[in-house]
């Protein structure tokens, strides 16, 4: 049996308000034709298989053409789960006619553990699979009223430990056949790195887990959330797939990937990472305007003919006219998303930001707190969890 493990899709995502909707596709298809080339029986998606709660309905068509074109392959099996960018309604509205297509979705915690876990049975060879989804703390932690920050951050941690514990538990009491069993997740695990395309996601200090907080029993961890894909505790069977495009320049220098596991005897015998081709060419280039011009010529397109994006970052000592740089790009077949000077972003307070921002859509809502509160002269570095409540309030609003 070969397992594929990729999560982080974010179909619908824009970067700097571009569409990324032509490198989506173009995944959508690859994976396609990778799961019939190297014979996939089961697929697993760690979360944000959106970027929105509300996606398009371009995205949504994406997302359920893709689902029915794999009915006619190899992959008999596919399992779901919801991330914090998910809409945990919109993925679990279709489930019962998904089902039907052997596509099991759990877009948030479910009352009962065991509806979290499925059993697999392929060409004589079994596997269960606990897709827990991204636990919000009120699905899974009851809040008491006039608690702290530590120990709302103490409980909720508790809890999500509690969860993984009763989810494997029970995988352990219908495993009469001792299949291998794989535990999904949608979580910062204590170790991952991060990327800027993160930010929306934040990483605190709430509900940090470490490799040891997963139970032993797993055989392997199918996580999503961090965009990079790595190994948590320099344990093998403990990975993110990573995100299978590039969400941000601070993603360009590295591979994107997806992770292929294969099944033997009840034993899952090897793990493989897989590269996902780069559908579009970035360059982030640095220097001064007239070094990042000399540069322009050396920007090309790859094999799939995308319109190549860039990023500057000017080293200038003081604020300048970008104009020459754009004329001068007029003449090349790229686009430049971004032009920033290096470290100048510091001195600037939230009237500059707001002034020199296109749209209001580029202000990152944590880096204007920041901002405000360095205005007020609120030391955040000696109270980072008012940093973490903020960051807590914001991803529940955008729930709502």
């Amino acid at each position: 049996m070969k397992i594929l493990h990729t999560a982080d899709w974010h179909l619908g995502h824009r970067l700097h308000e571009q569409s990324q909707l032509e490198e989506q596709t173009l995944f959508l298809s690859w994976i396609e034709n990778y799961i019939i080339d190297q014979k996939i029986d089961v697929l697993l998606i760690s979360g944000d298989v959106f970027d929105s709660g509300s996606p398009s309905n371009q995205s949504l068509e994406m997302y359920y053409n893709f689902l029915v074109k794999l009915n006619t392959t190899t992959c008999k099996s596919i399992i779901i789960t919801g991330g914090n960018h998910d809409s945990p309604g919109t993925l679990n509205a279709p489930k019962h006619i998904l089902n039907a297509l052997s596509i099991k979705v759990v877009g948030k915690a479910t009352e009962q553990v065991k509806d979290e876990v499925f059993e697999i049975d392929i060409n004589g060879e079994k596997v269960i699979v606990a897709a827990v989804p991204y636990l919000r703390d009120g699905d899974i932690r009851r809040a008491v009223a006039g608690e702290s920050f530590e120990v709302l951050t103490d409980r909720y941690k508790t809890a999500l430990i509690n969860h993984y514990q009763a989810v494997a538990s029970h995988c352990k009491s219908i495993n009469t056949a001792q299949a291998p069993v794989i535990a999904m997740g949608h979580l910062f695990a204590i170790g991952g790195s991060v990327s800027d395309s993160e930010q929306n996601i934040y990483v605190g200090t709430l509900g940090h887990i470490g490799a040891e907080d997963f139970p032993e029993y797993f055989d392997y961890i199918a996580l999503g959330h961090l965009h990079r894909p790595q190994i948590i505790g320099g344990n093998e069977k403990i990975r993110y797939s990573g995100s299978p495009h590039i969400l941000s320049f601070s993603e360009i220098g590295y591979d994107k990937k997806v992770i292929v596991l294969t099944i033997e005897n009840n034993k899952i015998v090897k793990i493989q990472d897989e590269i996902v081709p780069r559908f579009r060419a970035f360059y982030k280039l640095k220097g001064a305007v007239l070094e990042c011009i000399d540069v322009f010529p050396s920007i090309v397109s790859n094999a799939y003919n995308l319109t190549p994006w860039v990023e500057i970052v000017l080293h200038e000592d003081h604020t300048i006219n970008t104009d020459d740089l754009k004329k001068e790009a007029e003449k090349y077949g790229f686009e430049i998303l971004k032009t920033t000077l290096k470290n100048h972003r510091k001195t600037k307070g939230i009237e500059e930001l707001l002034e020199e921002t296109k749209s209001i859509k580029e202000l990152k809502p944590t880096e204007v707190f920041k901002l405000k509160c360095a205005e007020m002269n609120f030391d955040l570095a000696e109270a980072p969890e008012v940093l973490d409540a903020f960051n807590d309030i914001l991803q529940t609003v955008k729930k709502q």
